[in-house]
């Protein structure tokens, strides 16, 4: 186990960089596995969550390459259709691999998929999805199954826009026979870059990006090679590690457009925000409270939720958090509290007293942002603190702390006894 030192009450200057985005990367793995070939991603962060997904489709058969920031992925080779559950349990991605494996073979076995403990993801809308282009879905002895003599068009009007579902939806309808609509689909930069991935590759799909896509089915999909978008969520926290530390921080690489629900909000906090075509510049010399939601995209995102909140600790007034997407996403709060944060949670609500300062503290990491954010309050804080459990970070945000010492963060990586 590895934890952070951060070394509080600095102010970040200077110029980063943002990777591809994981989001965008793990779906367009899994999608690779709808044909046999060889497909290239360029741009992909080398990050936990990635290794992971290459470790599964390895056993599944593919063979897998890194050269620098370039996955190179043949899955000539890939035969299996099932998945091992100590794997699936190791990363909620892995459930993208349901659309393309029942998609080449007609059918797939898996168990369950883990991840970050922020409350219950059912998968219920994946399953929902599948069913209504021909699957037939069962549950036994703890493992779903997933079969279909054929694929055929189908309309699934989603209940709630769920990325994941969106996607694996995607993914199987591409390959099948008709033209499957999906309704009240998300939005997320995410999947319309996945619909560009998947039409070089051969498939028929438009609407990505708005609430209804359509895809007309193929016979057959070839691979392809695609640059993966900049990741909005990394760039959203290091546009918010500059504001935390009143800094002047210039976050390059991004589409600015995909955190616009950000910038809006930052602005109305008081954070001085100016932007290219593809770079945020934040400065922030204090700021107020503000009332804030999550919401699907593109509404404010719950993954940058933590990170946020982690800030407000520090805003003058009173800001109040409302979490519409996950209900248990406020584990971050207890250790906030032990820097000195004024935080009261009541159901899927926080309300955040700001302070004048945080102090350093010994803390703990339980999920990928709440890490994000407890590094976000270490680099304000006075004095020392210490973050453990750190390879939750490393699931999202390569070198971390690298990054933040460029701009003048007191950070190092330390192994534990």
């Amino acid at each position: 186990m590895e934890q952070f030192i951060v070394k509080g009450e600095v102010q970040l200057n200077g110029n980063v960089k943002i990777n591809g985005a994981k989001n965008a990367t793990l779906p367009l793995m899994a999608a690779t596995l709808l044909c046999s070939g060889i497909s290239v991603l360029h741009g992909v962060p080398n990050l936990r969550d990635i290794l992971m997904m290459q470790d599964i489709m390895t056993l599944l058969g593919a063979k897998i390459t890194r050269e620098g920031t370039t996955l190179i992925i043949d899955t000539g080779n890939v035969s299996r259709a099932e998945i091992p559950e100590h794997l699936m349990r190791e990363m909620r991605a892995s459930v993208f691999l349901m659309g393309p494996l029942l998609g080449r073979f007609r059918k797939v076995r898996l168990s369950y998929p883990g991840g970050c403990a922020i409350g219950p993801r059912p998968i219920d809308l994946h399953i929902k999805a599948l069913e209504r282009i021909g699957a037939f879905v069962g549950d036994r002895f703890g493992y779903i199954q997933a079969e279909a003599a054929e694929l055929t068009g189908g309309e699934i009007c989603f209940d709630f826009p769920s990325v994941g579902a969106t996607e694996n939806a995607m993914m199987a309808a591409a390959v099948a026979d008709g033209t499957t609509i999906i309704r009240n689909a998300a939005r997320e930069p995410e999947v319309a870059d996945l619909e560009c991935f998947l039409n070089k590759m051969g498939a028929k799909v438009i609407g990505a990006g708005s609430d209804t896509i359509r895809i007309t089915g193929v016979g057959k999909l070839n691979p392809a090679e695609h640059t993966v978008i900049p990741d909005r969520i990394e760039a959203g926290t290091f546009i918010l590690a500059g504001a935390i530390t009143c800094g002047d921080v210039v976050v390059e690489n991004i589409v600015p457009e995909h955190l616009s629900a950000v910038t809006d909000k930052l602005q109305e906090v008081g954070v001085k925000i100016n932007s290219g075509l593809n770079y945020i510049r934040v400065r922030a010399g204090g700021f107020r409270g503000v009332d804030v939601k999550t919401l699907p995209y593109p509404g404010f995102p719950t993954d940058l939720q933590a990170p946020l909140l982690a800030m407000l600790t520090l805003a003058k007034g009173t800001s109040i958090i409302t979490e519409t997407i996950f209900e248990n996403r406020f584990k971050h709060v207890d250790e906030l509290a032990r820097m000195g944060a004024k935080i009261k949670v009541e159901g899927r609500t926080a309300i955040i007293r700001g302070v004048s300062k945080l102090t350093g503290a010994p803390v703990a990491v339980h999920d990928l942002r709440a890490g994000a954010a407890m590094v976000l309050a270490a680099l304000a804080a006075e004095g020392t603190s210490e973050i453990d459990n750190v390879f939750h970070i490393d699931r999202g945000y390569e070198a971390l702390e690298e990054r933040l010492r460029s701009l003048g963060g007191d950070i190092v990586r330390r192994g534990s006894n």
